[in-house]
């Protein structure tokens, strides 16, 4: 069994850690990822950042696997192309001051990973999160490897925590990445219509347990046999959904004050009567 090693990931950048800030927009983009389409894809996803760019949104975060979706049989030639299309988003990350985020295959030892990339505002990839949990159910496991850490980042936008879709329902991850101090979890998804109100609520309740943001990104659209509804969402450390997005391509954004998670920490201080003795630190 592997071992899964929690794993911080330092930001260094003097100007933007002077620059932290409180309050921010963060956006999330969902769209019908067209299976194996790179191009069309990448296309599509940079059209939704420039409406984000055009509100001054600070952070958006992309569907899982936005480049080709899960076109399996072909994860090698499109890995590919994934430093290519990173260059693109981390220079419109520079142009427009904006983090972005989202997973795409990631070639490494001659293994594939379903990678989430964390850009900073300043092009920067500040995290390479690679997907702790498999979904077998649709074979990801014969296709891509598991990666064996998780990812903290200090970005300019404040401490953040990475998850892609199935992790969701492993509260372990979500509390680690608490208890290493995240004010804000992102997460990525292709998660199906079929499965809308397990979305809906375990984003919820990662966030009302942890006390922190969570900001999700879902696809859009059918792939074979699944439909996927969207339903993207930024939700706030009480739970309360600050924007949700409904089953159509769109790109939408809430203001998110990170104050709001010392609040929420200190109204309800669940982490200080946390039982260690009993189940141990995580």
């Amino acid at each position: 069994m592997k071992r899964i090693f929690v794993k911080k990931i330092i930001f260094d950048n003097i100007n933007l850690v002077e620059n932290l800030t409180e309050k921010l927009k963060a956006g999330v983009v969902q769209f019908d990822v067209k299976a194996g389409q790179v191009e069309a894809n990448l296309n599509t996803a940079l059209g939704y950042l420039e409406k984000l760019a055009s509100d001054n949104v600070n952070l958006a975060v992309l569907p899982e696997m936005f480049s080709c979706s899960f076109d399996n049989e072909h994860l090698k030639k499109h890995s590919k192309l994934t430093h290519r299309i990173l260059d693109r988003l981390s220079l419109f990350a520079i142009e427009n001051q904006m983090a972005i985020a989202g997973s795409l295959p990631e070639e490494k030892h001659e293994q594939i990973f379903n990678t989430m990339v964390f850009i900073d505002r300043d092009g920067q990839i500040k995290a390479r999160y690679r997907k702790l949990h498999l979904f077998k159910l649709t074979n990801e496991h014969l296709y891509y490897s598991a990666g064996n850490e998780t990812a903290v980042i200090d970005s300019s936008l404040g401490r953040i925590g990475l998850m892609i879709c199935y992790d969701l329902r492993f509260p372990e991850l979500a509390r680690i990445l608490s208890l290493q101090g995240v004010q804000m979890i992102i997460v990525c998804a292709q998660w199906p219509e079929s499965r809308k109100e397990h979305w809906n609520t375990l984003i919820k309740a990662r966030a009302i347990e942890n006390q922190l943001f969570m900001v999700c990104s879902n696809r859009t659209g059918v792939e074979d046999t699944l439909k996927f509804p969207g339903m993207s969402m930024v939700v706030d450390p009480m739970g309360s959904v600050l924007i949700k997005g409904r089953d159509d391509d769109a790109s939408i954004f809430a203001d998110v004050d990170l104050r709001a998670v010392k609040r929420a920490r200190a109204l309800i201080p669940c982490m200080a009567d946390r039982r260690d003795d009993i189940y141990g630190k995580a």
